[in-house]
């Protein structure tokens, strides 16, 4: 009897460089699966590596209005005491303040001349109107001439001139900023607030006063030109009851303003000027920023120097 051999398949050799095969084992080694793996799901992160939901737009807005104008008031600040401080560093920039003194001041006579006679002539003529119904006309020189003294000639002033010299400063040291003036002389080891910041700070300081006063005397004379030719009141009259209404602490309640004044019209200006970015663009821009804060800050500061005078002074 034949009997037939049955054949096996034979077994696949083993991979020489399997860990099986190295160590004589028979173990197999599990496929690897194929699928990538997967990514968390974001609502198993935790709470605290959650991004924070965004606020609403007019929330976001304010909040950035917020950190901005923190920003500035910084910068001011910073600016205003490295001026104080360089006053008293050497050497002196008197050259550089006497110009800025026949920039700012000179240049700015006329303009303050034509808004100060022609806001007394129409002073007269509100007045002398309003005071004309109930017969009190004689009392027009009193009520021009204490307006005038402690609050238009120089709060009046101060805003006119002050958005010209304002305007003007930030323009010039805007330009210097965006075609690196300014880096130009931190380089050469000066200091830019020094060079300047501290001669159109003490030209404004200075020159302010006199503009103040000068308006004073053309809103008296604007008034009483106006009253002796349309409303029969003799100049010698109105300028008797006017100066005899005012005394020295109505025209010194007005005038001391004025230095202050000076000081924020220059500060503003040099600070807008020395933040000024993007070429001629950002010097226009840094331009009417000026304007508009010299404005308001000159108003807001009206009102607390009128309370503290109102203060020192409280029986004038």
């Amino acid at each position: 009897m034949t009997t037939e051999r049955t054949r096996l398949p034979a077994a696949p050799p083993p991979a020489q460089n399997s860990p099986a095969a190295a160590s004589g084992g028979s173990t197999s080694v599990p496929p690897q699966s194929s699928q990538q793996p997967t990514s968390v799901p974001p609502q198993s992160l935790q709470p605290n590596s959650m991004p924070p939901p965004a606020l609403p737009p007019l929330l976001a807005r304010l909040n950035e209005t917020a950190v901005a104008f923190v920003e500035h008031l910084g910068q001011f600040g910073r600016m205003t005491w490295g001026a104080l401080k360089a006053i008293f560093e050497r050497p002196l920039e008197i050259r550089s303040t006497l110009y800025q003194m026949e920039a700012l001041g000179v240049r700015s006579a006329a303009i303050a001349s034509v808004t100060a006679l022609f806001v007394g002539m129409v002073m007269a003529v509100q007045f002398a109107i309003g005071l004309q119904k109930f017969g009190g006309m004689e009392y027009t020189g009193r009520i021009i001439g204490l307006s005038f003294s402690r609050e238009l000639a120089p709060t009046l002033t101060a805003v006119i001139v002050g958005g010209r010299i304002g305007a003007g400063i930030a323009a010039e040291v805007g330009s210097m900023a965006v075609t690196e003036q300014i880096d130009a002389i931190r380089a050469l080891g000066a200091n830019p607030v020094k060079k300047l910041v501290l001669p159109r700070l003490l030209a404004s300081v200075v020159v302010m006063p006199v503009l103040g006063a000068f308006a004073l005397v053309l809103g008296f004379g604007g008034a009483m030109l106006v009253c002796a030719t349309e409303f029969g009141i003799p100049a010698g009259f109105f300028l008797r009851t006017a100066l005899g209404s005012v005394t020295f602490m109505d025209y010194f309640s007005g005038m001391y303003k004025t230095p202050f004044f000076g000081a924020i019209i220059a500060l503003v200006g040099c600070h807008f000027g020395l933040i000024t970015r993007g070429g001629t663009e950002g010097v226009g821009h840094a331009t009417t920023r000026t304007v508009v804060v010299t404005s308001i800050a000159i108003l807001i500061a009206d009102f607390f120097l009128t309370k503290m005078s109102i203060l020192l002074f409280p029986n004038r």
